[in-house]
């Protein structure tokens, strides 16, 4: 499989809009209603969030002969060196191919002065925890998260980058 990670353009919206609602309702069936993922990928991943995601933070893109099939999205470097990464959504069928950490590697190499790299994740994502903590992340908390009074379990994890 031959793929690139690059920064995401404008122009990849709909595509990225496309990977984080299969992505989501892959990763998320049975664990939070389809209702309730619906109107998050609504709000979280609408034109005018994206744009903004775009302007202010780290945006990757894993692309396959031209067709986007993974995305990345890292905050800034904050004090103290802190970033937080809000995403790696990829195809289910795209998973266990090395994707999900060939863009975890981009963004850390990309992001100057990063120390400590933070991600929440659900703790019923079985994938999603078992990639963060193969990749090294260890947990620090959990906490109930009130998700569109939805409450979910969530586990927030660090990986110490320096």
């Amino acid at each position: 499989m031959k793929f690139i990670i690059r920064k995401m353009k404008p122009e990849d919206t709909k595509q990225v809009q496309q990977v984080a609602k299969t992505s989501w309702n892959a990763t998320y069936e049975g664990i939070i209603p389809q209702n309730i993922q619906e109107r998050f990928l609504k709000s979280a991943y609408n034109d005018e969030m994206m744009e903004r995601r775009l302007e202010h933070s780290l945006m990757l893109v894993a692309e396959e002969d031209g067709k986007i099939v993974g995305f990345a999205n890292f905050s800034k470097v904050r004090e103290g060196g802190k970033v937080e990464l809000a995403a790696i959504y990829l195809y289910p069928e795209f998973q266990g191919k090395g994707i999900g950490t060939a863009l975890l590697n981009e963004g850390i190499a990309r992001l100057e002065g990063i120390e400590e790299l933070y991600i929440n994740v659900e703790r019923d994502n079985v994938i999603g925890k078992t990639f963060y903590e193969a990749k090294g992340f260890e947990t620090v908390e959990e906490f109930d998260d009130d998700f569109d009074g939805h409450i979910l379990k969530t586990i927030r994890m660090v990986l110490k980058v320096r």
